[in-house]
C-alpha cells in the first residue's frame, strides 16, 4: 500500500510539474542562487583537498601501531590546510607578478607610439591626397548635418541615462553578493576540509538509515569511483600544464623568443583549461611578442601551432586519459560535448564524468558476458578475417556468398573425416560399401 501510494503522490507531482513549468524553473532557479556559494565551496574543498592530501601523507606519515600521536600530530589537519592555503597563494602571487607587469608594459609602449603611428596616418593620408585629388574633391562634396547628428547623440544619451542607472545599480549588487558568496564558499569550503572524516562518516550514516543496504552500497561505490575519477583528473591536467610549459619555455629559450618565462607560465596556467585553454595563451603571448617584434610573432604562432599538435595528440589523451581511465577519443569527444554545452566548466566536468559512466558501462557489460556465459571468442575482434568463428559450423558471420574453395577450420575438418570413416566402416560391415557410398547423399 506505501508504494502504491508513493506511485499515485509521485504520478500528481509530475502531472503538476508538467502544466506549470515556469513555476518550476523559476523555483529551480531560486533553489540554485540559495545553494550556489554551497557548491562552489564544495568545488573548491573539493580542488584544495588534492594537494591538501599529498601534503598530509608527506609531513605526516602512519603511526606504527601502539604508538600514541604527539600534540603536533594531533594538529596535522589545520597544519596541512594552512600550508595548501599558502601553497595556492604563491602560485597566484607568482602568476600575477610575472604575466600582469608584462602585459603592463606592454600595454604603455602601445600608447606610447600611438602619437607615431597618428603622425604617420596624416603623412600618408597628404601624400595620399596629393596623388588623388578627385578623391579629396569626392570627400569635400559631402555634406553632413551636424547639428542633427549632434541632436540625436543628445537625444540617445537622455533616454539610455535611465539604463545606464539601472545597471549600475545591478551590477554594484552583483559584485557585492558575489564577494558576500565567495567569503560564504571559503569558509564553507574550509569547514569541509577540515571535517571531511566526520562529514564522511554522516553521510554514510544517513544512506545507510534510509536506503536498503544493497542501494547505499551501490551509491557508496559510485561515490568512490567519481572522487578518485575526478582527482586523477585534476591531477593528470595539472601535469599536463607544466610539460607543456615546460615545452614552450625550452623552445622559446632555445629559438630565442622575448618573454619566453612569462608566456611559458601564462600558457602553464591557460592550459589547466582542458584542450582548448592553451589557445588563450597563445594570443596573449602573441600579442607581447608583437610589440617587440611582428615577425617572431608570427613564428611563435607556428611554434605554438606544432607543440599543441604534439601535446594535443600525444600527451594530453596519454596522461589526461589514463589517470581518468579513459581512452583518448573519448577524451576529446567529452571536451567537445563539455565545451559546446557549459562552456569551460563543461570541459572542466565532462571528462571525469565520462569516465565514471564508461567505467559504470564496461563493468555492467562484462558482469552481464559473464553471467550468460559468452566465450571471448564471440565478442573479441579477430585479428584476421579468416579467425571468424561461424555460427552452427555452416556460415561465417560475416554477410557474403560462400565460397566453394572455402577451406574450413581444422576441427570441422576433423569430425568430417570421423564421419566418412564410420561410415566406411559401416558400409564394409554391411558388404554393400560400393551402394551404400553411391546411395548416399551428399552433405554440405
Amino acid at each position: 500500500m506505501k508504494k502504491l501510494l508513493l506511485l499515485v503522490a509521485l504520478g500528481v507531482a509530475l502531472n503538476a510539474a508538467l502544466q506549470h513549468l515556469d513555476l518550476v524553473w523559476k523555483a529551480g532557479d531560486v533553489l540554485l542562487n540559495l545553494c550556489a556559494p554551497f557548491l562552489a565551496g564544495a568545488a573548491i574543498a573539493f580542488v584544495l583537498n588534492v594537494p591538501m592530501r599529498q601534503i598530509e601523507r608527506r609531513l605526516f606519515p602512519e603511526l606504527p601501531e601502539g604508538r600514541a600521536p604527539g600534540r603536533l600530530r594531533r594538529a596535522k589537519r589545520p597544519i596541512s590546510f594552512i600550508l595548501t592555503l599558502l601553497l595556492v597563494c604563491g602560485l597566484l602571487a607568482v602568476v600575477f607578478f610575472l604575466i600582469l607587469p608584462e602585459i603592463g608594459r606592454t600595454v604603455q609602449n602601445l600608447v606610447d607610439r600611438i602619437p607615431v603611428f597618428l603622425q604617420q596616418a596624416q603623412e600618408n593620408a597628404e601624400r595620399m591626397a596629393a596623388q588623388y585629388p578627385q578623391v579629396v574633391e569626392w570627400i569635400n562634396s559631402i555634406q553632413i548635418d551636424w547639428e542633427k547628428v549632434g541632436q540625436s547623440a543628445m537625444d540617445f544619451a537622455q533616454n539610455s541615462m535611465g539604463g545606464v542607472v539601472n545597471s549600475t545599480i545591478g551590477i554594484a549588487s552583483s559584485i557585492i553578493g558575489g564577494a558576500i558568496g565567495s567569503v560564504v564558499a571559503v569558509v564553507f569550503a574550509a569547514y569541509v576540509l577540515l571535517q571531511k572524516e566526520r562529514l564522511g562518516r554522516q553521510y554514510r550514516q544517513l544512506l545507510y538509515a534510509y536506503l536498503p543496504e544493497k542501494h547505499a552500497d551501490r551509491i557508496s561505490e559510485i561515490g568512490t569511483l567519481s572522487f578518485r575519477t575526478f582527482s586523477g583528473f585534476l591531477s593528470g591536467q595539472c601535469l599536463e600544464a607544466v610539460i607543456l610549459g615546460c615545452m614552450f619555455f625550452l623552445t622559446m629559450s632555445i629559438l630565442r623568443f622575448p618573454y619566453a618565462l612569462t608566456i611559458s607560465v601564462l600558457i602553464t596556467v591557460t592550459a589547466l583549461i582542458p584542450i582548448f585553454g592553451a589557445f588563450i595563451g597563445c594570443i596573449v603571448g602573441a600579442f607581447l611578442i608583437l610589440t617587440a617584434d611582428p615577425m617572431q610573432a608570427v613564428w611563435f604562432v607556428i611554434l605554438f601551432l606544432i607543440l599543441q599538435q604534439v601535446e594535443g595528440n600525444l600527451i594530453y589523451p596519454h596522461v589526461v586519459g589514463s589517470s581518468v581511465g579513459l581512452p583518448s577519443l573519448w577524451v576529446l569527444a567529452a571536451v567537445t560535448v563539455g565545451g559546446s554545452l557549459m562552456g569551460i566548466v563543461g570541459m572542466l566536468v565532462f571528462i571525469p564524468l565520462c569516465s565514471v559512466a564508461y567505467t559504470l558501462l564496461r563493468h555492467n557489460v562484462l558482469n552481464r558476458l559473464h553471467r550468460r556465459n559468452i566465450p571471448k571468442e564471440k565478442y573479441l575482434f579477430p585479428k584476421k578475417l579468416s579467425e571468424v568463428p561461424f555460427v552452427r559450423g555452416k556460415a561465417p558471420i560475416v554477410d557474403c556468398v560462400p565460397d566453394e574453395s572455402f577451406d574450413p577450420p581444422a576441427e570441422e575438418e576433423g569430425e568430417a573425416e570421423a564421419s566418412s570413416a564410420a561410415e566406411d566402416s559401416e558400409a564394409s560391415a554391411s558388404g554393400t560399401g560400393e551402394e551404400a557410398e553411391s546411395q548416399e547423399e551428399p552433405k554440405e
